[in-house]
């Protein structure tokens, strides 16, 4: 992997989630990709289950949203990218996350893991989460 092939996959990722569906998901990940929603989750296995959470999670393909992400490191094939994301219009949500992400020699993700991070109550206007 390098930082184009995790900016490639990072931006297929963006055009799934916002496509109805989850076909684009075979593009994406490995048949057996692992996908974990933050560091202490257990794993999604497999396709089905990582469609499933994709379909439980999103409002919809038509979700208000804006992504901006910066690869960090890549080593191997394994990257790690920060992200903001907001959600709404106007913004009622607001996410910085770290992404690692193990990619295969065809450039579909093997491991994904989340780290999402909500501001701090109070901090930039927006509302914190269960854990703030």
């Amino acid at each position: 992997m390098d930082r184009g092939a995790l900016e490639r996959w990072i931006a297929g990722y963006e055009r799934a989630w916002r496509s109805p569906g989850t076909d684009a998901l075979t593009e994406l990940f490995a048949p057996e990709a692992t996908y974990r929603t933050a560091p202490f989750e257990a794993p999604h296995r497999g396709l089905a289950e990582v469609g499933a959470l994709w379909e439980r999670e999103r409002s919809s393909a038509d979700e208000v949203f804006a992504m901006e992400a910066e690869v960090v490191a890549v080593e191997g094939d394994t990257g790690v990218a920060r992200l903001e994301v907001t959600y709404g219009d106007p913004v009622a949500e607001r996410f910085l996350d770290l992404w690692i992400v193990s990619l295969d020699a065809h450039g579909r993700c093997t491991a994904f893991e989340e780290w999402p991070l909500k501001p701090p109550k109070g901090a930039g206007g927006f509302a914190a989460g269960p854990s703030g």
